[in-house]
């Protein structure tokens, strides 16, 4: 079957009717729907999600929308990359049933007042150099819901934060919908695949490699202050190469809160690095298990 493409509710709920996916965030009898948001520009790290999302779903959706909430001022919205002729060949190739890709006035009102407030963990780690982003986020993020109406959404472990704040958001506002997490997918170099690595040129590229060879450092350790030293003298020696890596974070969290760990924390803790090399803007992390 080909790709259903919808850009608005009325086309949407005749999607899901061809398809024959049960009304309303599971409310009756039918197919079920995993849907994977993105802002386009697929890579394999989207396909991952795309299979996961097989994996507990009849069928599988993607959003594909440039999101100007969560972009702050001086960021790359303009630029952000927009491949959808190529997107949609991805979505075919994985076996996607639909496609929502809607206007930005489908999905905002000129007037709009009302939206999420990602709360004090919203505030923190990338929240901090990025005000208002996670609002943007959350906000896009529900409607999207309230629009599709998933059984289950995907989302990568790489934008960690995010993942953490959705799973939040969902549970405050019992929100029907797993939530579904897939590992970060990595280049064979170790960088983190993302839409924006193509921004990078060779010499940015050898740089960058600096944030996933921080997090392997730091993984080697098992203290949160040798984790942090370890990783650091990695990010130290990136700052002194042609072109330099410009850290924004380095910081070792818990996982629920995003706060950062005590020195006697004990089990999971999300060790996170966000750092600029060029003009690109790179984020990275690990899981790790933490024990006295």
């Amino acid at each position: 079957m080909d790709v259903i493409v919808a850009g608005d509710r009325p086309e949407l709920l005749a999607a899901r009717a061809a398809l024959g996916i049960g009304g309303g965030y599971a409310g009756s009898p039918g197919r079920s729907l995993a849907l994977v948001p993105t802002m386009g520009a697929l890579h394999e790290g989207h396909r991952s999600l795309i299979r996961l999302g097989r994996e507990h779903s009849d069928h599988v959706a993607v959003s594909i929308f440039v999101n100007p909430l969560q972009f702050g001022p001086g960021e790359d919205f303009s630029r952000y990359p927009r491949t959808f002729d190529a997107d949609l060949e991805v979505c075919s190739a994985e076996g996607v049933s639909m496609v929502f890709a809607p206007a930005a006035d489908e999905m905002y009102l000129p007037d709009r007042q009302v939206g999420v407030t990602s709360g004090q963990m919203g505030t923190v780690v990338e929240g901090a150099f990025r005000p208002g982003h996670f609002d943007g986020v959350l906000t896009v993020v529900l409607k999207l819901f309230n629009l599709v109406q998933p059984d289950v959404a995907v989302f990568g472990q790489k934008d960690a934060q995010q993942l953490a704040l959705i799973r939040r958001m969902v549970a405050d506002l019992n929100l029907p919908i797993t939530i579904a997490g897939a590992p970060t997918v990595r280049e064979p170099d170790g960088l983190a695949l993302s839409s924006r690595n193509r921004y990078l040129s060779a010499a940015d590229r050898v740089t960058a490699l600096a944030l996933s060879e921080a997090l392997r450092e730091g993984a080697r350790k098992s203290r949160p202050k040798d984790i942090l030293h370890a990783a650091h003298a990695v990010l130290d020696e990136a700052a002194a190469a042609d072109p330099p890596l410009v850290l924004d974070y380095l910081s070792l969290v818990d996982p629920a809160t995003f706060t950062a760990v005590t020195d006697h924390h004990q089990g999971e803790a999300v060790l996170a690095v966000a750092a600029k090399v060029g003009s690109t803007r790179l984020i990275d992390n690990v899981v790790l298990t933490l024990a006295l």
